[in-house]
């Protein structure tokens, strides 16, 4: 009778340890959800808005001819995303319609905002002729 023994060289394992796999691909996950808020494409935007419901999606725009005025719903003003009053939207947009009369202005406003910050907006760009005026909403529901 042949005895097997265990000090043969070619004895192969059948066992895998998962264990440090696991562990690794756990630490990757809780990475990933701490960094995904915090990773922001450019079309998002600084200020948290509720956007009323309707139009469609916007034709393809040159960024650079865009500037995006943000309005809280407490009258809070944003250009490009910085906090800016009235007065400092107009001087810097009416100087760069002057260097670029493509100039597109994006208004972002609240659904739950006064239109009469709106209006100040609005009077700003008429009264200076830019005419090329965007009001985002959210897509509509289908």
């Amino acid at each position: 009778m042949r005895r097997f023994s265990q000090r043969n060289s070619l004895v192969t394992l059948s066992d895998i340890n998962i264990t440090p796999l696991l562990d690794l691909a756990f630490v990757l996950l809780i990475i990933f959800i701490i960094m995904t808020p915090s990773i922001r494409s450019k079309e998002d935007h600084s200020m948290e808005l509720t956007l009323p419901k309707g139009g469609a999606p916007s034709r393809q725009i040159d960024p650079k001819d865009v500037n995006l005025v943000e309005i809280s719903p407490d009258g809070r003003y944003m250009l490009n995303r910085r906090l800016m009053d009235l007065n400092a939207i107009e001087q810097t947009l009416v100087a760069t319609f002057r260097s670029n009369p493509n100039l597109i202005v994006k208004i972002r406003a609240d659904e739950e905002g006064r239109n009469k910050h709106l209006y100040g907006i609005w009077d700003i760009l008429t009264r200076n002729g830019i005419t090329q005026v965007s009001l985002e909403t959210a897509p509509a529901r289908r």
